[in-house]
């Protein structure tokens, strides 16, 4: 165990994250994946691997549950941290039509919280490794559409609070990256979404793995391509 890359995969139940825990365990890595609750996906995959696989229990919008983690963490070196915890609500909605706990539960979730895990945990992550986290092309600022306006300003607010990281650690050796993984087929992309898991994951888990030992922050695709802010 001691021999295999490790990674810590936050929000790994199901949909993207849960591929992403087994994508790497294919790979034959060592594999922190976390719940915030019972996941058949990854008991599952515990049968296929297992003590290479690790469940951990977190709340990710619960910063003492994610402190907890981190305590309980504290020993381990990891060489990619990739955190994918992430919600969509009133995605067809404005903003004069949302409920505000609606929208501020998304900004909760898929911006405050992650950089709060990546704040803690980002000491964990070995100096030539990858802090990761999973955001999308609707999060692209210059490429707005005006689809999914909301969804799309909480993954802006998630690359404003990861840039404001980097420019706090502008000397960091470690990989900061952004990653869009494209419109893929999961409860909360839809089935109208355009890819499959398989088309989106593992080039997800490709490009992240490329990017160890090239340091400095990155806002990129499913395939490396650099994207706009």
């Amino acid at each position: 165990m001691s021999n295999k890359s490790t990674a810590l995969v936050i929000g790994a139940s199901r949909g993207l994250g849960l591929a992403l825990a087994e994508e790497y365990l294919t790979r034959g890595w060592q594999v922190i994946a976390t719940t915030r609750g019972h996941s058949e996906g990854l008991d599952k995959l515990r049968q296929r691997f297992g003590v290479s696989l690790e469940i951990e229990q977190v709340d990710i919008i619960d910063l003492s549950s994610v402190r907890a983690l981190r305590g309980r963490l504290d020993a381990r070196e990891l060489d990619t941290l990739f955190v994918n915890a992430g919600i969509c609500k009133a995605n067809e909605l404005t903003p004069l039509q949302v409920a505000e706990k609606d929208y501020l539960d998304m900004l909760l979730t898929n911006a405050l919280s992650p950089m709060r895990v990546i704040e803690l945990f980002h000491d964990r992550v070995k100096v030539d490794g990858v802090v990761a986290t999973m955001s999308s092309e609707l999060g692209s600022i210059a490429d707005s559409t005006g689809f999914w306006e909301l969804y799309s300003s909480s993954k802006a607010a998630l690359n404003m609070l990861m840039k404001s990281f980097h420019a706090r650690h502008v000397e960091d050796t470690r990989a900061l990256l952004l990653v869009a993984p494209g419109w893929v087929r999961t409860d909360m992309g839809s089935q109208d979404a355009l890819l499959d898991v398989s088309e989106s994951i593992p080039l997800v888990v490709d490009v992240v793995n490329r990017n160890a030992g090239v340091p400095g922050l990155r806002f990129i695709n499913r395939h490396g391509d650099e994207l706009p802010w």
